[in-house]
């Protein structure tokens, strides 16, 4: 008698490459199931490669994937029926209505009648019933992105991989999509999101892994993940047009348009060593402002190879 797998996702010691090229260079983590995670990484770091094996588009070079215990090689049927994947791309047949495509969707994996009160509740909440009727090739780019995501669901799968679902979409879009994702995840669905939206991993994900040059460069919850940032940011607005003294110009994390970003290590600047800084130089300060570190700044270290910044593992 198998035992159910604890893990949704397994991705164990997961290497790919293409001619000299390393796309995966041993990549090894698990996504526990019901978790709702983020998989992030600047452009080229091997996510849609990572994203293709588990889906058993690509087969790796070594290693191996299991969902929900199931290997994507050997028992590629059953592991491929409990993953539902929104794809990047906008693919889709343009001869059928979307209703009908759905429905042809289901019954890919198996699944006849039962499931068509599913169809309409998914219509029904990603605002598609009222193109159920409409040829897929007459949609906007939005609804063909909302089809896709119903397409990836239709057979209730206990995974799900969003794979840049918001990319280019509207406000709405991002809106409907993720109260309805919030819903199914409540249910129990794990999630696995990939984005370049770093506001809604912060947001959505409990656990975030990020992928650089093929290689895990974090791995932690995402509290954890944005606790160890050993900086703070002070904007600040000089009065009259004033210009930052030379002692503080190697802190400048940005500045446009008169507002400059002073990047500051908790333990060796403190706020109080800017003021008197500037004091001393006789400038006022117009506005000032002081935040937090977020998940974009914790993802630009990692991936420009910030050594402070390396994983405990």
């Amino acid at each position: 008698m198998n035992t159910p797998s604890p893990d949704a996702l397994v991705i164990d010691e997961v290497r790919k490459s293409y001619g000299s090229l390393q796309a995966l260079k041993g990549v090894s983590f698990s996504i526990r199931r019901g978790e709702f995670f983020g998989l992030l990484g600047p452009n080229g770091a091997g996510k849609s490669t990572l994203i293709s094996i588990i889906a058993g588009l690509t087969r790796a070079s070594s290693g191996r994937v299991a969902v929900l215990g199931h290997d994507t090689v050997a028992d590629f049927r059953t592991a491929r029926r409990q993953l539902g994947v929104v794809p990047q791309e906008l693919v889709f047949d343009p001869f059928f209505n979307v209703v009908d495509m759905l429905r042809i969707q289901a019954g890919y994996y198996g699944c006849g009648e039962e499931v068509w009160p599913w169809i309409d509740e998914m219509l029904e909440r990603l605002d598609l019933k009222a193109k159920r009727g409409a040829s897929m090739r007459a949609l906007s780019g939005g609804m063909k992105r909302r089809v896709l995501i119903a397409q990836a669901l239709v057979h209730k799968p206990p995974v799900v991989i969003l794979d840049e679902p918001t990319a280019g979409v509207d406000v709405e879009l991002r809106r409907t999509l993720w109260s309805f994702m919030r819903d199914l995840h409540s249910q129990g669905t794990t999630v696995v999101l990939t984005t370049h939206y770093l506001e809604e991993a912060q947001e959505m994900c409990s656990r975030i892994a990020i992928l650089d040059k093929g290689e895990v460069k974090a791995l932690e919850p995402t509290a954890q993940l944005l606790a160890r940032h050993p900086f703070r940011f002070l904007r600040l607005k000089l009065a009259n047009g004033g210009l930052l003294p030379e002692s503080l110009r190697g802190l400048v994390a940005s500045e446009a348009e008169g507002v400059v970003e002073l990047k500051l290590d908790v333990k060796a600047n403190p706020i109080g060593g800017v003021f008197d800084a500037l004091r001393n130089a006789g400038l006022a300060i117009e506005d000032v402002h002081t935040r937090e570190p977020d998940l974009e700044d914790i993802f630009i270290e990692l991936t420009r190879g910030d050594a402070s910044l390396e994983p405990t593992r």
